[in-house]
């Protein structure tokens, strides 16, 4: 009896010894897929189904809201406000030289459809030009980025104007018409309230670099924020009143 007793503490005691030997080895990994096996009937509860259902709505809550206002950043980026869709003529960009790369490009629509001389031409981000000549079914658009092109353009922070003047790169230079109060790196520019050829207000770009101690006049160089390198269609604008 003694010796039975013996051998069935020895089976126990090895049995343990090899069972916390193999949970060692496996770093848990067994024990804690056995321990799942056996809670998998009663998991999850109906606290935890709440608290799941609960952070789910949330987490698609948060969602939809980042998905509504990304949605409504790309839209003012791009102007595409609804309330204006008749004041505009959509067209595709259908020659670019490579010679005239920063100066201008043609588009598919022209004064058939309404497209005038000095009309204002935003792509997807902002303003890229203005129409320079029209055919009955063509346009050709000057860009801003053209070396020498100048326009008024405007920082509404500072309330300062100034001139923006193509580099033949995709950043033009604004040059201040004061030195008083001037302009600092993120600042939006956009164009003057004051034009006489554009409407006021649409986006232009952002100011990358500010040089205060210029002469004759401080400038900024401003990042367009549409890449007139990557344009593929753009939208007339029909201002100055026209219909």
């Amino acid at each position: 009896m003694i010796k039975a007793r013996g051998k069935s503490r020895f089976w126990i005691i090895f049995f343990m010894g090899a069972l916390l030997f193999g949970i060692r080895w496996t770093k848990g990994a067994g024990y804690l897929d056995l321990y799942s096996i056996l809670l998998k009937p009663i998991l999850p509860g109906t606290a935890q189904r709440e608290w799941i259902k609960q952070g789910e709505n949330i987490e698609r809550s948060i969602r939809l809201k980042l998905l509504e206002d990304d949605n409504n950043r790309l839209r003012r980026a791009l102007s595409l406000k609804e309330s204006n869709f008749e004041q505009r003529i959509s067209a595709a960009v259908i020659s670019r030289s490579s010679r005239n790369w920063w100066k201008q490009l043609e588009i598919n629509k022209g004064s058939k459809v309404g497209v005038l001389k000095g009309q204002t031409v935003i792509g997807p981000g902002g303003v890229i030009g203005l129409v320079d000549s029209t055919t009955p079914l063509t346009a050709r658009v000057r860009l801003l980025t053209d070396p020498g092109h100048q326009l008024g353009a405007w920082i509404d922070r500072t309330k300062q104007h100034g001139v923006l003047t193509g580099m033949g790169t995709n950043r033009p230079k604004l040059i201040f018409l004061n030195t008083n109060g001037l302009a600092k790196i993120g600042d939006a520019v956009t164009t003057s309230p004051a034009s006489t050829l554009l409407p006021p207000n649409l986006t232009i770009g952002i100011v990358q670099f500010v040089n205060e101690k210029a002469l004759p006049s401080p400038y900024a160089i401003v990042q367009l924020t549409a890449s007139p390198e990557a344009i593929d269609w753009v939208q007339i604008l029909k201002n100055n009143g026209q219909k």
